[in-house]
Order: C-alpha cells, then structure tokens, then sequence
C-alpha cells in the first residue's frame, strides 16, 4: 500500500502514464499529474484518482526545461507537503530513418525522454535526501534495449534511460532511495495504435499487445519493493529475451 505517499508522474494524463496513477492512486497514494499540452485529459484522470479518496492535481510543465521542471516540483512539495515516489514516464516519438532524420527531431526526443527525466529527478533529489527515501521510476522501453529501425533517436533516449537508471540507483542507495526502470513492449495506446497489423507482433511469444495496466501493476511493484534497485523490468511478453 502506498497510503499516505505522494507519486509524481509525468505524462500521467493518459496511457501509461495515466494508468500508473490510477493504480498508485488505487494504493493509496496522492497523485500529481504532469502534462504538456491536454488539460482536459490531465484533469480526468485527477478525477479518476479522486474517486480512490486520494488527494490528485495537474501541472502542465514541458519536462525539457531545467528551470520549468524545478518550478513544478517546487509547487508540488508546497501543495502536497512533499513527494515520495517519482515515475519518469513523459515521452514522445519522431519516427524517421537515419539518413534522413533532421537534427530538430534527434534533439526534441532526446530532450523529452532522457533530459526530461534528468530534470525532474534532479529537483526531487534533494527532497528524497533530507526524507531519506524515495522511489525513482523511469519508463523506458524495449527498443532501448534492442534498437529498431526508424527510432534510431527514440532507441538511443530509452537506452540512455536504462544508464540513468543505474548511475542514480548506486549514486542514492545508500541514503535509501531507489530507482529502477521498465522496459514496455508493445502496449496499446494512443501513441502506438493498436499495431494489430504489424509484422512485429509475430516476434511476441505470448502473441498479443501489452495494456497499459500491465505496465501500471509492474510500477506499483516497483514502488513497493523495498529490496529492489537500479533494475530494469520488462513488460514486454518476452519479446526482449
């Protein structure tokens, strides 16, 4: 249970993210909703959250900003009188071959899904420190574990994810803060369709797309493993192995 917990989660306004807070909040937690552009969506999903009896407001922040990053969290710690759990989740995709991707879409990737992770973890460290815990998820994914053609820039900011992962989890450890990532396969949402004619979906061995709660009941186990840091778990149905 996570009850009396606050979890930030970022892109939570709907799909993976959206179900992640759901979850947390199903758990007990008070939820802060970070989103880019759909406050409508943001704010269902916040009243979703209330419907657990928990405590849930949204904040729009572009995640690629140090200084808008650190604004947001600041609010949230003010509002929620602090912040436990983290879930790095924002993340966008600019799809395109390499010998023909602009610098414009490497760059606006990288920034979103890699240095928004950064950011965020970087203004809620201090707080995770003086509380001494602290959960750091971040969403990576198995394209960073595997490559795929025509993300060369999404592969490379999910891979970096995993390193992130690392580097943070031995870097806090021994203050009691954690942080471990998930690596999703194909999971239906908005983002990816429902690929149902995609070639790809052969190479699954459970045969099917992933849901997004899958990747919300992989969260909320990390969240609550208490011996269980700088991990990467995929939800993959075993493409990855």
């Amino acid at each position: 249970m996570l009850t009396g917990k606050t979890a930030i989660v970022t892109g939570g306004s709907r799909g993976i993210g959206g179900a992640i807070a759901l979850k947390f909040a199903s758990l007990g937690a008070n939820i802060a909703v970070i989103y880019a552009g759909n406050a409508q969506a943001a704010e269902e999903t916040c009243e979703k959250c209330r419907e657990y009896g928990v405590k849930a407001a949204a904040y729009q922040c572009d995640v690629s900003s140090f200084e808008e990053t650190k604004t947001t969290v600041a609010a949230v710690k003010t509002d929620f009188g602090g912040i436990h759990i983290l879930v790095n989740n924002a993340g966008i995709t600019k799809d395109g071959l390499l010998a023909m991707m602009k610098e414009e879409a490497f760059d606006a990737v990288l920034d979103t899904n890699l240095k928004g992770a950064f950011n965020m973890t970087r203004h809620c460290t201090p707080m995770f420190l003086r509380a001494k815990e602290g959960c750091i998820i971040n969403i990576s994914s198995v394209s960073g574990l595997m490559g795929n053609a025509g993300q060369c820039n999404y592969a490379a900011s999910k891979a970096g994810l995993i390193g992130l992962t690392k580097s943070v989890a031995k870097e806090l450890a021994p203050k009691g803060i954690r942080c471990n990532a998930i690596a999703p396969g194909f999971i239906r949402t908005d983002m990816t369709g429902t690929q149902e004619n995609n070639p790809l979906l052969t190479m699954i061995p459970l045969g099917r797309m992933g849901e997004a709660v899958e990747v919300a009941e992989a969260a909320a186990y990390l969240a609550t493993a208490k011996y269980v840091t700088g991990e990467t778990l995929r939800v993959d149905g075993g493409i990855a192995m």
